[in-house]
């Protein structure tokens, strides 16, 4: 198999979705690897890396996409890139379609096989694909709301840790899964004061058991959410609905009842988000203000980290990347189930239920293209 790797476009974007190591492998397993020139550059993985692997280093992204069977990417594919799509290629990457129709709609008339990372699952339900960005994006949503907590960006000028005399801040964190767990105990270790909500009741006493003593647990309603936010200086939006849209759980009305200065980070915003009044921001321009209060909703944060965030992800997604390109995409989704729930969309049909409910669109069981 053609193995391509294309340089990420997406503002901001330092990561790649295959390190030399990878490529070395696979060019051992007895396939070839393309990459775009200057793709791991923002890694600090350089052509000659990828050369010495015994992989091709090539001009444009259009040679890349045109040779590949298989294309590995971190981010999805943005409207530049739609046209290089092609029938029955693999495009192996974050998609997150449920908060892209139009997109989804690409994929779909492009008849590319598109297996999303954010939806392989292991039978214990972890996505193990998602996890590793999770991880990043929780630990970072404690380090950015702090910076941005700072008056000169428009927060309150709060220190999460506080000093000898004064108090913390508070930190409430929405949602208990990886990247909650994650904010928490960042957020605890600077010596802020964290809730941590969530709907499990099971989740809330392991995390009982495991976080420090300045984390309380508090399950996840209505009416908690909102006495909780009231006072709160920072909120990370953590929640994760496998595939499918974020709800809402903080409304626009809700941020009259937050303290002027205070920030949102919604680590959600790839999945549409969980705050009503989010909208993915970039990097460069990573927060606005509504209604006083400060939002952070940088879609690709692991980015900003793109050295570690690399290797963390492709420590993960690169067995399975071995598995698709041995067995090709159908026996190695046959022979995995949770590889196969990643399956997203197949020959311009959608396989995965959280899409189809997303935008109306006729839903196919996977069973049905395997």
């Amino acid at each position: 198999m053609i193995i391509g790797v294309p340089k990420e476009i997406k503002t901001n974007e330092n990561r790649i979705a295959l390190v030399p190591g990878g490529a070395e492998a696979l060019v051992q397993a007895g396939h070839t690897v393309v990459v775009e020139g200057t793709a791991g550059d923002g890694s600090g993985f350089p052509d000659e890396a990828y050369v010495n692997a015994g992989a091709q280093i090539l001009r444009t992204a259009d040679e890349v996409w045109q040779r590949a069977d298989m294309i590995m990417k971190v981010k999805e594919p943005i409207a530049v890139e739609w046209p290089r799509m092609r029938k029955d290629q693999v495009i192996f990457t974050y998609f997150h379609f449920a908060a892209a129709e139009e997109l989804t709609r690409a994929v779909m008339d492009s008849g590319a096989i598109a297996i999303a990372y954010e939806t392989v699952q292991l039978p214990t339900g972890e996505l193990p694909l998602l996890t590793p960005m999770s991880e990043v994006a929780g630990r970072m949503a404690i380090q950015e709301g702090a910076k941005y907590l700072e008056k000169y960006f428009g927060g309150r000028g709060m220190l999460l840790g506080g000093v000898p005399g004064v108090m913390p801040a508070k930190v409430v964190v929405i949602g208990g899964g990886i990247v909650g767990s994650n904010a928490a105990r960042m957020a605890a270790g600077l010596g802020a004061k964290v809730v941590i909500l969530d709907v499990s009741l099971n989740r809330l006493r392991y995390l009982a058991d495991v976080m420090p003593a300045n984390v309380t647990t508090l399950y996840s309603n209505r009416y908690n959410i909102l006495e909780q936010i009231s006072d709160a200086d920072l909120v990370v939006g953590a929640v994760l609905l496998p595939g499918a849209k974020a709800p809402n759980l903080i409304r626009r009305e809700d941020l009259k009842s937050m303290m002027d200065g205070s920030v949102i980070v919604d680590v959600a915003v790839d999945q549409g988000g969980c705050v009503e009044t989010i909208k993915p921001t970039t990097h460069e321009n990573p927060i606005y203000i509504v209604d006083g209060v400060v939002h952070y909703a940088v879609a690709n944060m692991p980015g900003a980290v793109s050295r570690t965030s690399t290797l963390a992800l492709t420590n993960a997604t690169f067995p399975y990347a071995v598995r698709l390109a041995n067995k090709g995409w159908q026996a190695a989704c046959r022979d995995d189930r949770a590889l196969a729930l990643g399956l997203n969309v197949i020959d311009g049909k959608v396989t995965y239920p959280g899409v189809a409910e997303a935008f109306d669109l006729e839903y196919t069981p996977i069973e049905q293209v395997l």
